[in-house]
């Protein structure tokens, strides 16, 4: 019987918010109508960059591909979420539970980098204005956007395989709402300690190395800005850079607070929800309200 507990990997049971029963209608109603919003503004994103002759700018190409990432990031776990709220049946496959944790955390690591790119496109654009035309060519630009898929869904499938090939025992209660990487090592009955350290080592890889890049352009950025002469150039400089400062302070700030833990808790589920819901939400808002080119598209599609 020990050993049938010791290996039994079929199924996981997701504990979502099912201990909060007071707060999953309204859960359901809020996340559901966020998801919606969400995957509009980032749908209407592409499509403006698409359709708008002025959008079509490496920056643009790049914020419709930060877009599309986001839709996808966001679908990997509130369906699941959103069904979990309204069923009593909150069971997952093994096969299931690590599909949706290796697209989450390779999605993740993918937006880590895409971050990265952008970054660099704004500083090329700003410290290289007269040759930025000639580098940042349709096909570079492509490249540029299609690495952090290839380094992303490599990179996290290093995790998983560690923390799959675990004994699961106990109860197989995860108590989060998607398969959480720290929530599933916890139910571990094997040693831990090497897919820690891995995971350890990979969060920094995937995360820190893109952070510390995106500040370095930044620096770069700013004395470039500094050097400026002219007011004016001084404040169409930082403006193309707004937008993107922003959802690297929000995406990074929720990461940071949430993965520089010691230990996992049981409210980081509802952390989660800012870096899983809300960001993506406010994501569209961040590039269209600080953007005037985006919002001069909106206002010639309402035309």
């Amino acid at each position: 019987m020990g050993e049938a507990n010791n290996t039994a990997k079929d199924t996981f049971f997701l504990v979502s918010f099912s201990d909060f029963p007071q707060l999953q209608l309204i859960l359901f109603v809020l996340i559901l109508l966020m998801y919606i919003i969400s995957v509009t503004g980032n749908c209407a994103i592409i499509v403006l960059v698409k359709v708008d002759p002025s959008l079509h700018t490496p920056m643009y190409f790049f914020i419709s591909a930060f877009a599309t990432l986001e839709i996808l990031f966001v679908s990997v776990t509130v369906p699941r979420l959103l069904s979990s709220l309204i069923s009593t049946s909150n069971s997952i496959s093994f096969i299931v539970c690590f599909a949706q944790l290796y697209a989450f955390n390779a999605l993740g690591v993918t937006e880590c980098c895409l971050l990265a790119v952008i970054a660099f496109d704004r500083d090329l654009a700003i410290n290289n204005p007269l040759r930025y035309s000639a580098i940042m060519t349709r096909e570079f630009c492509v490249w540029l956007a299609i690495l952090p898929w290839i380094g992303g869904f490599s990179i996290g499938l290093i995790p998983i395989i560690f923390t799959a090939s675990l004994n699961f025992c106990g109860s197989h209660e995860i108590n989060h709402f998607y398969c959480d990487l720290s929530a599933l090592q916890t139910l571990s009955c094997s040693s831990t300690l090497v897919g820690n350290v891995v995971t350890s080592f990979i969060t920094a890889l995937a995360g820190l190395v893109p952070f510390l890049i995106i500040i370095g352009f930044y620096i770069h950025i700013i004395v470039t800005v500094f050097k400026m002469k002219s007011a004016e150039s001084k404040q169409k400089a930082l403006s193309t850079c707004s937008s993107h400062l922003v959802v690297v302070s929000l995406f990074y700030g929720t990461v940071i607070i949430m993965y520089i833990r010691p230990r996992f808790s049981h409210y980081d589920k509802f952390l989660a929800l800012i870096y899983t819901v809300i960001i993506p939400l406010l994501n569209p808002f961040i590039y269209t309200l600080r953007n005037r080119d985006v919002k001069g598209a909106i206002m010639r599609a309402n035309l």
